[in-house]
């Protein structure tokens, strides 16, 4: 399993970004799993922002993420999005994709969590200036 992302770029404040994460040797129509974005900041530790686990449709935000932040992916498509929208200075940072095959029902927030993930993509630079 590989997972490419895309679509990092240098936007200003309150701009958007989508971002793509290319996903191959997963079907995610023959099994469950769980799919997550990740932000690592310089200097910090790296954060779930959104993660979607497919057995419940369930969708987890980190609160930084509500209402600007979006994930998706298009059926039969093997790529999953994030949506960004009125950016801030400090969503900074190396986005990175994370896939965990397996049935995740009622898990709540600890889906955001990166040690829930075992696959992990190499990350694309978002840099939001003021």
């Amino acid at each position: 399993v590989q997972l490419v992302e895309s679509g990092g770029d240098s936007v200003q404040a309150g701009g958007s970004l989508r971002l793509s994460c290319t996903v191959s040797g997963f079907d995610f129509d023959d099994h469950d799993y769980a799919i997550g974005w990740f932000r690592q900041a310089p200097g910090k530790e790296r954060e779930g922002i959104v993660s979607f686990t497919s057995a419940d449709h369930h969708t987890y935000y980190a609160d930084s993420a509500k209402r600007r932040f979006s994930i998706s992916r298009e059926d039969f498509d093997n790529t999953v999005y994030l949506q960004m929208n009125n950016l801030r200075t400090e969503d900074t940072g190396v986005y990175t994709c994370a896939l965990q095959g397996g049935t995740f029902i009622g898990i709540g927030r600890d889906m955001l969590r990166p040690g829930r993930f075992r696959v992990w993509g190499r990350g694309t630079q978002v840099t939001v200036s003021s």
